[in-house]
């Protein structure tokens, strides 16, 4: 579960430097759990652009100073998961910075907001309430993440946690994977299918292995240029699914078990990560996990 809970966490920043990337005429006009107005009165210091709405399941706000708002809903097909879930949450958010209890936000809510010498600022609000877990992080710029900022996250909270059953977010089906590409990768016997939110979701089996699509809408130019960046993993590159196709294995930071392939097509940019908890068959190379991408690559 600690496994899927960090994948989570890189998704959401995944969609979420690409929802950056989309000029503000694409941006989407409203946010399912929190309106304009209510933002506004939640938070008056800072004003706050819509960038990206996730489908339904979660928004992205960015304000002029270049602070990033991240509003996420887990949707879970009952109490229990959503318990144990939301447990697993606190206990990640809390190795980032020290929690505190927050009352009159769903059934329970923690918050906290990262030291002052933290290299990413943070600040942050998880709420469990039913089915459903909200997270809200700020990530400002140029300044510290204290109780200035998270009084007025928090009232932003007591509003959205209301509204989280506008999410979108389905289970058992998925646009861009289906238990066919579990072959070779995942358990099928325990396989879960999760759809999570705009263009992108997640397949794993009882050991928590883990496939992950994620969709963005990103130009030709910035697809080249994460291609050509450099990093702690392996690149190689995949003509055969176009030339801003290529592939990252074999990484000394983060899950060096995984591997992820990129592909691009139609303005529109698809990752494909399979993430094993431990070494497995198809770590260190994405040969097989090419058969996966070129069914995605088909879909964009």
């Amino acid at each position: 579960m600690h496994t899927i809970v960090r994948l989570f966490c890189s998704l959401v920043l995944f969609l979420a430097i690409g929802a950056a990337q989309v000029a503000p005429a694409r941006a989407a006009e409203t946010c399912p759990f929190i309106s304009a107005k209510e933002l506004a009165g939640a938070m008056p210091a800072l004003k706050w652009s819509l960038i990206s709405n996730q489908d339904g399941r979660g928004c992205i706000y960015q304000a002029g100073r270049g602070d990033t708002m991240m509003l996420t809903v887990f949707r879970n097909p009952d109490k229990d998961r959503a318990k144990k879930l939301y447990a697993t949450f606190v206990k990640t958010l809390g190795e980032r910075m020290p929690l505190s209890a927050v009352a009159g936000i769903g059934d329970d809510g923690q918050r906290g907001t990262t030291a002052a010498d933290a290299q990413r600022q943070e600040a942050s609000v998880l709420a469990l309430s039913g089915d459903y877990i909200l997270q809200i992080s700020v990530y400002p710029i140029g300044r510290r993440a204290d109780d200035a900022l998270l009084g007025p996250l928090t009232q932003v909270a007591r509003v959205a946690v209301g509204n989280m059953s506008k999410t979108s977010e389905r289970f058992g089906d998925c646009e861009w994977l289906t238990a066919a590409d579990a072959d070779g990768f995942l358990d099928k016997s325990t396989l879960q299918v999760q759809r999570t939110g705009a263009g992108s979701c997640m397949m794993f089996d009882r050991e928590a292995n883990t496939m992950v699509v994620a969709v963005i809408a990103t130009s030709r130019d910035t697809a080249i240029s994460m291609m050509k960046r450099a990093g702690p993993c392996q690149h190689v590159a995949i003509p055969e699914l176009g030339s801003e196709a290529f592939g990252e294995h074999s990484c000394t930071k983060g899950n060096g078990n995984a591997d992820t392939i990129y592909v691009w097509k139609n303005g529109k940019q698809a990752s494909i990560l399979f993430a094993p908890v431990k070494p497995h068959p198809e770590s260190g190379s994405v040969e097989r996990l090419k058969i996966v991408a070129a069914r995605v690559y088909g879909k964009l």
